[in-house]
């Protein structure tokens, strides 16, 4: 078991690639600590915590909660994110602000949160939630794009800042995956995104979470500042 005894958080944990990854981290292990918007049981989580990434406040009190449970903290997934898709000129200012918020924001909070207990342990792994659209852009994803570009930005900059203190920081970077965030997308336009994919198929939010469990672990111990693609080839 790869993560065994690592003591793990993972926002956005409730479903989707959160989900999977919660119960792939337990599979390998991992004391999981489940976060999301609502306290709702997680299979896999040790615990769970009603954690909107956006308040700080909440953000905070989750952390000093496992810190004095359970003493330390190992891995931070940054997962938690939404959509708010319209094309710019019809993007409001309200699905703009939501987004950055949640995807960026949020991911700042928390990883600003963990880093002091990771620098001080001399250990530890921050993994972050991209998106090819951040690489390479999608019509009607201005906000989604931006912040998910942000992210890399993010993972770049902290992975040499703290790097030297031994926390390695990566980001994943998945391609259209098959989760609830498809869910309102018309049957055609999802073939469509399928055709557009080498493997000539979704992903399965399990073969993401398979991608976080092996950068949570020492078999990775040498990558740091990454970001990796898991799209099925869709940008070859």
């Amino acid at each position: 078991m790869r993560l065994k005894d690592k003591i793990c958080i993972v926002t956005g944990a409730a479903q989707g690639i959160g989900a999977a990854t919660v119960a792939r981290f337990a599979q390998e292990g991992a004391t999981v600590i489940g976060c999301d918007r609502r306290a709702d049981p997680i299979a896999g989580a040790t615990a769970t915590f009603a954690v909107d990434v956006t308040d700080r406040a909440q953000v905070d009190a989750m952390v000093a909660a496992v810190l004095a449970r359970f003493g330390r903290i190992d891995v931070l997934v940054n997962n938690a994110g939404i959509t708010k898709d319209a094309r710019l000129v019809k993007m409001s200012i309200e699905q703009f602000d939501a987004v950055i918020d949640v995807n960026l924001r949020g991911v700042f909070h928390c990883a600003q949160a963990v880093a002091p207990t990771m620098i001080e342990q001399g250990h530890g792994v921050i993994l972050n939630a991209s998106s090819v659209v951040g690489i390479y852009g999608n019509f009607g994803q201005t906000n989604y794009a931006a912040s998910k570009f942000g992210v890399i930005g993010f993972t770049k900059t902290w992975s040499r800042e703290l790097g030297p203190k031994g926390v390695r920081v990566n980001a994943v970077a998945p391609g259209f995956v098959e989760t609830p965030i498809l869910a309102t997308i018309p049957d055609k336009v999802l073939q469509q995104m399928r055709e557009q994919v080498p493997l000539q198929r979704l992903g399965q939010p399990a073969e993401i979470a398979s991608v976080y469990a092996f950068l949570a672990s020492d078999d990775a111990s040498y990558v740091n500042g990454a970001v990796i693609e898991v799209s099925g080839g869709m940008t070859v």
